[in-house]
């Protein structure tokens, strides 16, 4: 498989570009890798290829928040500025002016 470097950073917001939730990126892998049970119930027409960036999100909709985990061809930037509700965002980010996160140089205990 080749790999391609990842288009969106850690800390950086981002939407879906068919589902409606939006997130913050905490960790990238640069290809997949997830269950083939996990990619196998992706409807086939919808199935994203393996070989690209995936993104664990800190993700929300309008109903909840929740971990995603999601193909770099699925994603888009978030220009909403908005900020994320997600419980562990403050954990581990601080928000930067320009409404994306910055990783925590100190953790609170």
């Amino acid at each position: 498989m080749k790999t391609r470097s990842a288009k969106f950073g850690i800390g950086q917001v981002v939407r879906h570009r068919i589902y409606p939730f939006r997130g913050v990126v905490f960790d990238v892998d640069p290809t997949f890798d997830n269950t083939e049970e996990w990619w196998l119930a992706i409807p086939e027409g919808q199935r994203p290829a393996k070989d690209q960036p995936f993104y664990h999100l800190f993700a929300e909709n309008d109903e909840t928040e929740y971990i995603a985990y999601v193909s770099e061809q699925n994603l888009e930037p978030d220009h909403s500025q908005e900020p994320i509700r997600h419980p562990q965002v403050d954990e581990i980010f601080e928000r930067t002016a320009e409404g994306n996160y910055r990783v925590r140089y100190s953790f609170d205990n």
